[in-house]
Formats: structure tokens, sequence, C-alpha cells
């Protein structure tokens, strides 16, 4: 099967849109950020001229060999392969195909204190969601059980070299001062809330694995309710109790 292509293929030289990137960082001069895949290194440039120290992790070695710089520090290797150092803020025109598992570990403990991404729009809207919208699933509870989402604007294709075929948006999220889950729950809770949006045109009776009707009245929570309508701290709720049942 090809491999889908990568974000870094398409470059960013918007220097407008370049600034918007960094100043949704609320940057501190000085401060060492880290940018995940800096291609050819335009947005890399522009933190740098901001007085930012950046750490960047770029998988591609003939893209990292030209990358060189004062104030940079380059790490060649596969970002979802390591562990990243531990900064305050994380950056990243990513690639389109891993967004889930590159945000998944940005949002790992240690948390950082904030990650800008440029993402698909359609991502964006998924990951901004309210309960009840259309685009509203998994993805929306898995980031926001954990982080506040900010999509903050819009970036049209023409904006990049060449132009990709996809709309794109920078998000920003900003780590809840008191997650929704505990150490070791993401990947369960994920698990929980994903077989839930599997049925999502069902009522949650029928769609919460391990808990039913009965035991939702006992949780306050409608039985007939569609799992679209829940919010991200009923999701934790549900899945522990089914979780608690199980042991």
């Amino acid at each position: 099967m090809r491999r889908p292509p990568r974000l870094g293929q398409h470059f960013l030289d918007d220097p407008t849109i370049l600034g918007r990137i960094v100043d949704a960082l609320d940057p501190v001069v000085g401060e060492t950020v880290l940018e995940i895949g800096p291609g050819r290194g335009s947005l890399t440039r522009a933190l740098l001229d901001r007085g930012l120290k950046v750490i960047a992790i770029e998988r591609d070695r003939r893209l990292a060999g030209k990358l060189a710089s004062d104030g940079l520090t380059l790490i060649v290797g596969d970002a979802l392969r390591m562990e990243w150092p531990r900064v305050g803020k994380i950056v990243g025109n990513i690639p389109y195909y891993i967004t889930s598992p590159l945000l998944e570990k940005a949002l790992s403990p240690p948390l950082p204190e904030r990650v800008v991404f440029l993402v698909q729009a359609e991502v964006a809207d998924r990951l901004a969601a309210s309960p009840g919208g259309k685009t509203y699933g998994a993805l929306s509870v898995g980031v926001q059980v954990v982080a506040r989402v900010e999509k903050l604007f819009n970036v049209a294709p023409g904006a990049f070299r060449p132009p990709p075929k996809v709309r794109s948006s920078v998000i920003r999220l900003t780590p809840l001062a008191e997650p929704l889950i505990r150490s070791g729950e993401a990947a369960p809770l994920r698990t929980f809330v994903t077989a839930c949006f599997s049925k999502r045109r069902k009522q949650l009776k029928n769609a919460a694995p391990g808990l039913n009707e009965a035991e939702l009245q006992s949780l306050g929570v409608d039985p007939a309710i569609r799992p679209e309508r829940l919010a991200p701290e009923i999701f934790v709720r549900l899945f522990r109790e089914a979780n608690n049942r199980e042991r």
C-alpha cells in the first residue's frame, strides 16, 4: 500500500500565517519550544526570529541536513518513536495522516503548557466540536478530557507550495489544570468512547459497553440519549462505572 503523502511535502511559506502561528504560542523571548516536522524550516525561522530557542524533530534526513541554524537543536528521527524533550510549548505543521497519534503523544504526561498545530480543517472541526454537533465524536472526547481546544483560524491551500487538496486550520490546545482523567485512563477510555460512537445513532443503553439500562439510570443518565449528546465528563463517569463492574 502506498504511504499517504506527508504534510511536509506541502510547505507553508506565507509569512503572515507563520507569524500568526508563532503568536498563538504566546511566545516569550529566550524560552525553548519543540517543533514537530520542520520541513524546509519556514516556521523554524519564524520562531528563531522571535527570539525563541527551538528543538526540532525531523524524520527526513535530506531536509534535516539543510536546517542548521543558531538557536536550533535538531533531532533526526521519527517523532512517534522517541521520547520528546520536556518543554512547555509544542508547535508543528504536522503530517495530516498521523495527526491522531501525534496529538496523543503531545498530550501525554507530563503535559505541556500549550500546543499549536496546523491540521486538516476537518480534524480541527472534530477536535473543537461540542456535544450534539455533527462532527462531535471519539476524537473530540479523547482530547477534551485533557485540554481546552481552540480552532484559531483557517489556512487557504494557496499558503502552501504546492497547494494541498484539503483545507487546513490552526488549533491551540491548552491542557486543563485538572484533567478529567487519571494517569493510565487515556487508552481504555478511548476504547470505551470509540465503542459508544461506533453505534452513535443508537440509544446509549444499546451503545455503552458494560452498562445496561438500569445502571445508566442509577448514574442519572438517560438510557435513551444518543452518545453524540454526552459531554466528555459524562463519558468519563460511564467509563469508570463500566470499568469497575468488570473487576
